[in-house]
């Protein structure tokens, strides 16, 4: 990560300041809430391809750093969301803001961050990309809706589940990179291929979280290995499981989804390691993130190029 940030490294900590000082109110509890989500860390890759999507395209001012900050923000209030509708008790190794603060803080703070990244926004003055994070925010609600809509069903299928990774994840990803490309002022093709780009590594991205979820180290997660399945969440490694199983290890499998028999999860993650399901779904990662990086070949080649390129390459090699 260290290597990736160094071409933008001066404004990756401009990007962070700006945070912590709009994480600013004479409401206590949204500091609280607020500096307990930043301590918590995280990769920020969202808020990095911004800055480095508008360097890549020969953008020499400072707006980016604002909308970096924006990514980042809207993807904070996602994150608070889910924790609450998930019933998450922890994220990166610590406890949830819902565990230490309450659910209600929790929603309310989030909804906080999203009316403090579009005050952010307006002060661009760009139309063109308040209308794109408008789009965005409004595909995310929609893809938390449809995953808590399909909550405890085995009858997912994977078109269905992708198009809930592309509302809920990629489409972040994608409107990070088309902003910064906006806010340096590319072409049309140029936005779009930025566009394309961050979305297939996003989708990428979500399909290998989902690999971990049942295959990474929980110290290194920061959460427990098979937690998606105690949510009822169908991913593709579970989608894959249900193709193949037995007509018994689908009825375990069905149950546990359901979550009607949790002492089962158990059972159920070691049928996934050990059928194949997430040498299927890594495949699928691997030709996501190939599609991402045969669509930068397009983009202008100098070191902010390259440092997406090792972004695209992070979503899948990774163990956290």
């Amino acid at each position: 990560m260290q290597e990736i940030q160094e071409p933008v490294e001066a404004e990756f900590s401009s990007v962070n300041r700006l945070i912590v000082e709009n994480l600013e109110s004479d409401v206590a509890l949204i500091k609280d809430i607020g500096h307990h989500i930043v301590a918590a860390g995280g990769k920020r890759l969202r808020p990095l391809l911004t800055l480095l999507s508008a360097r890549c395209c020969g953008y020499a001012g400072e707006e980016h750093i604002r909308f970096a900050a924006v990514v980042e923000f809207i993807h904070t209030a996602t994150l608070l969301h889910d924790d609450v509708v998930d019933l998450s008790t922890l994220r990166r190794g610590r406890p949830t803001a819902n565990t230490e603060f309450g659910n209600a803080a929790s929603v309310l703070v989030g909804d906080f961050l999203y009316t403090r990244a579009f005050q952010l926004m307006v002060a661009l003055g760009n139309i063109d990309l308040m209308q794109n994070m408008a789009r965005t925010t409004n595909a995310i609600a929609e893809g938390e809706v449809l995953q808590l809509t399909r909550a405890g069903d085995a009858s997912v299928v994977e078109s269905q589940y992708l198009d809930v990774v592309t509302r809920k994840t990629a489409t972040l990803f994608a409107s990070a990179c088309y902003g910064g490309g906006a806010i340096a002022a590319a072409d049309s093709v140029r936005r779009k291929l930025l566009y394309e780009f961050g979305l297939n590594t996003g989708i990428a991205f979500q399909i290998f979280d989902d690999v971990l979820d049942y295959s990474g180290n929980p110290a290194e997660l920061g959460k427990n290995v098979g937690d998606d399945l105690r949510e009822g969440k169908l991913t593709l490694p579970t989608i894959q499981l249900l193709r193949t199983c037995s007509a018994q290890q689908r009825a375990v499998l069905e149950q546990a989804i359901a979550g009607q028999d949790a002492g089962q999860t158990e059972a159920v993650v070691a049928a996934v390691q050990s059928s194949g399901a997430l040498d299927y779904a890594t495949a699928m990662a691997q030709d996501y993130q190939q599609q991402a990086l045969t669509i930068l070949r397009e983009l202008p080649d100098n070191v902010f190029r390259d440092a997406m390129a090792a972004i695209a390459r992070l979503s899948v090699n990774r163990s956290q």
